[in-house]
């Protein structure tokens, strides 16, 4: 049922232009949730402490009441959400990028970033929520990637994308790069056959 919720408010986002929730500006003063790191550390020396991102999402004040209650699991204890660490605000311990999907399409339904604090505790320093939003880490830059659709598209054939690149600066982040990306929809069918390869010429 939240999957089918979802699917119905991503068709009526995308379809009005809607852009969501986003959330770029300075990082709160109240830390989001306590948690048992299991620290690690990466090539780079940097550590990192891996949390249980379902926990920092459903304690978290600045994500929407709908993904919070909405955030279950899709089977056994297994949820629809994805965690990554990396550099992004420049803190002594590794970000923590959360997305959060739908169980049956995994549709991305909002991004979120949270930065380390000494004492343990989690800031969120970044939100998005809108359909079919997924954000990374690249290179120390955040990218946030939105499908977009138009009425008659399926899910699994977007029209396009929208690609925002995102940087840390003082204490929060600003927009750096925008890319919007049509799709060919006359290609794809699976029916064509590969030509057959060239001999490579030279002078």
């Amino acid at each position: 049922m939240a999957g089918l919720a979802a699917f119905g408010l991503l068709t009526v986002s995308c379809s009005t232009g809607g852009t969501g929730t986003r959330d770029e500006g300075p990082a709160g003063t109240q830390p989001v949730a306590q948690v048992t790191p299991s620290a690690t550390t990466p090539p780079t020396g940097k550590s990192v402490r891996r949390v249980d991102a379902v926990q920092l999402v459903k304690q978290d004040p600045k994500v929407s009441e709908r993904v919070r209650t909405d955030l279950k699991p899709c089977t056994g204890d297994e949820y629809p959400v994805d965690a990554s660490y990396g550099t992004l605000t420049g803190g002594s311990s590794a970000d923590v990028v959360v997305n959060v999907m739908t169980c049956g399409d995994s549709v991305g339904v909002g991004t979120y970033v949270y930065r380390a604090r000494s004492n343990g505790t989690y800031q969120n320093v970044f939100t998005t929520e809108q359909p079919a939003v997924y954000g990374t880490i690249d290179r120390g830059d955040l990218v946030v990637t939105t499908q977009v659709y138009e009425k008659k598209d399926a899910v699994a054939y977007p029209s396009g994308d929208e690609v925002v690149t995102y940087r840390w600066a003082g204490n929060r982040f600003n927009e750096h790069d925008r890319v919007h990306n049509d799709f060919n929809r006359a290609v794809g069918n699976g029916e064509a056959e590969f030509p057959e390869p060239a001999e490579p010429t030279t002078n």
